[in-house]
């Protein structure tokens, strides 16, 4: 496996991959990687010729009082995961390497609409920062697929607008989620969680189970799936409720009343650690 830091030498690699006729796939990370990028990873090696991961703290998707300089790394350890899966390149460059003229940056990417609720709402700065280190990445790789869990749905969906609407030469690819046993889907930050929190935190996912649930057992009132995936989350003692939200899947726009292919999203604070889920339903037309 290569270990790249430079933009100009992972550019050569992929250049005269592309011109041999092989295929590439690139997987976005900001590190600590789990089985979660693993399967990410093994999904790249198995449909791609080469996989390129990238490992950047991107300081542009994290707001002023935010985790950036507690956000856990283990560069070692992810390297070790990288060749393990078959990864042909390591892409780690450093912040001056990837914004040589400082941050904040003069030049942003928005997406307007569908970032503008729910992480956009209660973070203002974060989907300016993900789309720009995405476009960055997209840059930088070139042609190829792109692999991103579906465990940030508006990130994913934030992703393919961009992508979509820049003619980025880029195929945007959702993974699914990849759950602990008991249901918690896994996650860099729960590394923040205590042992009470840890055990308490499952039960975002099991909420948001219970609210497709209804949906699939004929609820149409969004109010009503809202109200039932909250109050099963303030059950939990060490729940803190950031949003809870049932939207067109693809747009992320609100339905009133429910209809389509829709997703219910949440985000739990528990102790240090902040929580993003999400979970897939249908509302089928009337008979």
């Amino acid at each position: 496996m290569q270990v790249l830091t430079t933009i100009r030498e992972t550019r050569a690699v992929l250049d005269k991959v592309r011109a041999g006729g092989r295929t590439v796939g690139l997987v976005p990370t900001m590190g600590y990687l789990h089985e979660g990028h693993r399967s990410l990873m093994d999904r790249s090696v198995a449909e791609r010729d080469v996989s390129l991961v990238t490992i950047f703290v991107n300081p542009l998707q994290f707001g002023a009082n935010e985790d950036l300089a507690t956000y856990p790394r283990d560069f070692d350890r992810d390297a070790a995961m990288c060749e393990a899966a078959g990864v042909e390149v390591l892409l780690h460059p450093s912040v001056e390497e990837m914004y040589p003229f400082g941050t904040p940056t003069l030049t942003s990417v928005s997406v307007s609409e569908v970032s503008a609720a729910m992480e956009g709402a209660s973070r203002p700065t974060h989907f300016a920062g993900v789309a720009t280190v995405v476009a960055k990445l997209f840059n930088i790789a070139g042609p190829c697929h792109a692999y991103f869990g579906e465990k940030d749905w508006q990130q994913l969906a934030v992703i393919r607008r961009m992508a979509a609407d820049l003619s980025f030469p880029v195929e945007v690819v959702g993974c699914p989620t990849v759950r602990e046993p008991d249901g918690l889907a896994m996650s860099s930050r729960n590394a923040y969680l205590t042992a009470d929190e840890r055990a308490a935190a499952p039960v975002v996912h099991w909420a948001l189970v219970a609210g497709a649930a209804d949906i699939a057992a004929g609820e149409r009132d969004p109010a009503k799936v809202r109200a039932l995936v909250a109050d099963l989350i303030a059950a939990e003692p060490l729940a803190e409720l950031d949003y809870v939200e049932v939207v067109g899947a693809d747009t992320l726009q609100e339905l009133d009343p429910l209809e389509g292919k829709l997703r219910l999203l949440a985000a739990v604070r528990f102790g240090r650690a902040r929580l993003i889920d999400n979970e897939g339903a249908t509302a089928a037309a009337p008979t």
